[in-house]
């Protein structure tokens, strides 16, 4: 599914670190960022939940929550909050549908060699569940001021 900027973002159900339900539900009426990414605990991967970390606060302030998705398991999940001391919540996301559903699953390059996989991706979305942002050129170590400067 291709989303474009004043879609509404599409609903999703599915488990966070510890296992409890989350849905995009939930977080009507907040803003919200959503952010897809590969791998827990490799470098680019690191250095995104890092940045968004470090401006945790500074998100909430601004009426925003933070919420990583990739398709690395709740226990993975658990192990790279308490690493990098991770203040929201992670989506294990195993079977890959919500990935799916918000088109972050497709054909990459790497070397020559194409391979299907998860595509870096984040959803700005406002109050009323509307996609008012997306980035597909992640900037992993100042993503906090990409997203910035694009909301102003």
């Amino acid at each position: 599914m291709k989303l474009s900027i004043g879609d509404k973002a599409p609903e999703f159900k599915g488990i966070d670190e510890n296992g409890n339900k989350i849905e995009l539900s939930d977080y009507k009426g907040k803003k919200l960022i959503l952010y897809f990414y590969p791998k827990d605990n490799t470098p680019g991967c690191t250095n995104e939940a890092c940045d968004l970390r470090d401006n945790y606060d500074m998100w909430i302030a601004r009426g925003y929550d933070v919420i990583g998705v990739s398709p690395d398991s709740p226990e993975s999940h658990q192990k790279f909050i308490a690493k990098h001391n991770l203040p929201f919540r992670l989506i294990s996301d195993t079977d890959k549908e919500i990935i799916k559903l918000y088109g972050a699953w497709g054909l990459k390059k790497l070397y020559g060699r194409e391979y299907e996989g998860l595509l870096r991706t984040t959803f700005v979305i406002d109050k009323n569940m509307v996609i008012t942002n997306i980035f597909s050129k992640v900037k992993t170590k100042d993503h906090t001021n990409q997203i910035l400067k694009s909301i102003k």
